[in-house]
């Protein structure tokens, strides 16, 4: 069936529009979403995803004059759209543990009290994020790649808020 009779089908009598343009371009659509969230996703996230393209569209086309649409083309924006959509949402971290929690569990060694709590001090006093990538860093051991996961940053500024916040660490233990 052509796009405009699908379009015309659509004005005329809704549900068997929709229905049409679903039987046509399901497998399309599908692919486009599959391809966004197999990583990601579980089979169900994908036809969810597919069942909002064509909701994102059914409302879109009451809206907008359809004369001259390339529904693939649409769909395909949609689709894409829509996937990319519920990849961050499936993708997104939960907010990392509060600072506090991680100075619970620091390793003990063998300076003086009083220089881990001087140290620990001019830490925090650097606040947030800095403190917290730094005790990832040193005393937790982890990686660019998963503090910037667990703070929801990338790996280089992870890297570069690192070297800054240890010239200031530096500075401010020299005074």
């Amino acid at each position: 069936m052509q796009d405009t009779e699908l379009l015309a089908m659509l004005r005329k009598t809704p549900e068997a529009g929709l229905t049409a343009v679903m039987k046509q371009y399901t497998a399309y659509v599908y692919t486009i979403a599959a391809g966004h969230l197999r990583q990601a996703g579980t089979a169900e996230d994908i036809e969810e995803t597919v069942s909002d393209v064509f909701v994102t569209f059914y409302r879109w086309q009451q809206t907008h004059d359809t004369a001259g649409i390339n529904l693939r083309a649409l769909l395909a924006v949609i689709a894409k759209r829509q996937s990319i959509n519920r990849f961050y949402a499936l993708t997104r971290h939960p907010v990392s543990e509060p600072i506090e929690d991680l100075q619970n569990s620091l390793p003990a060694y063998e300076n003086s009290p009083d220089e881990q709590i001087l140290l620990m001090q001019t830490v925090e006093s650097l606040g947030n994020p800095d403190s917290e990538i730094i005790l990832r860093r040193f005393y937790f051991g982890q990686s660019s790649k998963e503090i910037g996961t667990a703070l929801d940053m990338k790996p280089n500024t992870v890297d570069k808020r690192l070297s800054r916040s240890l010239l200031k660490l530096r500075e401010m233990l020299s005074e």
